[in-house]
């Protein structure tokens, strides 16, 4: 999508503008004393260690992390650890700019940190991202096929297909390629103007699923919910090759129950 160095220069421009908002104080280069993350990063461990008690997790394929906006600071998952072993303190914190701000913490972050530092410049309404490799939304993605809206239950959490990105191409495979991934996403997005939080979860082509939303644990909700809706979008294609889109009011009726100023599931 972009060189290097110019995609890190729109980055940039983003956080600049989300400094100029108010919506992201960067923080200090050295924080001695992390207590002020210690909710962020328990939020980010329950989040990831929910993966793998969902069944979205193979070895260590995965991971999640939260985002605290207002510090321009978000907790992950530390590379290549085992699920089993993971404790909330491991978690490794990062902002906005890519560096690392608690010098105590001697884990290497996620290797798809820079995807989920793209995501949260590009879609400011987000606080948290997760990504994995759950089976058959993997088949999709790795397909380079979107997961056809067919019923409700789709319905109730995305306002049509669950997109799919073009393919990386070999400069971007090459050069920054976590960062480019996330660049992909943000570019399916910005041209096709799909609200983020209207369509919480992409497949990047020949990868797997990234999810996200307002907090982490909703973003694991809709995890949870791509890999459902993937699976019956599979046995249906089995048993109906030439199956339909839902029908357009059905689409709307239900995802605007659970959404929007008009939504009327659930409690207050």
């Amino acid at each position: 999508m972009y060189p290097p160095d110019e995609a890190e220069g729109l980055a940039t421009d983003s956080i600049g503008a989300l400094r100029a908002s108010g919506g992201y104080n960067p923080p200090l280069r050295l924080i001695q004393n992390s207590t002020m993350f210690t909710e962020l990063k328990r939020e980010a461990y329950e989040a990831n260690i929910a993966l793998p008690r969902h069944g979205l997790i193979n070895l260590t394929f995965g991971n999640a992390s939260a985002l605290d906006r207002a510090r321009g600071v978000f907790a992950i998952k530390p590379s290549g650890v085992d699920y089993a072993t993971l404790k909330p303190a491991d978690m490794v914190l990062v902002d906005l700019d890519g560096k690392l701000v608690e010098p105590s913490n001697k884990l290497r972050p996620s290797s798809d940190t820079p995807t989920h530092r793209r995501l949260f410049i590009g879609f400011p309404e987000i606080g948290g991202v997760v990504h994995t490799h759950s089976s058959r939304a993997t088949a999709f993605a790795q397909a380079g096929r979107a997961i056809p809206i067919f019923g409700t239950t789709h319905a109730d959490y995305f306002n049509g297909d669950i997109p799919v990105t073009r393919k990386l191409t070999p400069r971007e495979i090459a050069a920054a390629y976590e960062w480019e991934t996330g660049n992909v996403i943000v570019e399916k997005f910005t041209k096709e103007k799909l609200p983020p939080l209207d369509f919480p979860a992409v497949l990047v082509n020949r990868h797997a699923p990234f999810t996200w939303g307002p907090t982490v644990a909703k973003a694991v909700e809709v995890a949870v919910a791509v890999e459902c809706i993937a699976h019956m979008a599979l046995m249906s294609l089995q048993l109906a090759p030439a199956l339909a889109a839902i029908e357009p009011e059905l689409l709307a009726k239900h995802f605007k129950r659970k959404h929007g100023p008009g939504a009327y599931y659930g409690q207050k």
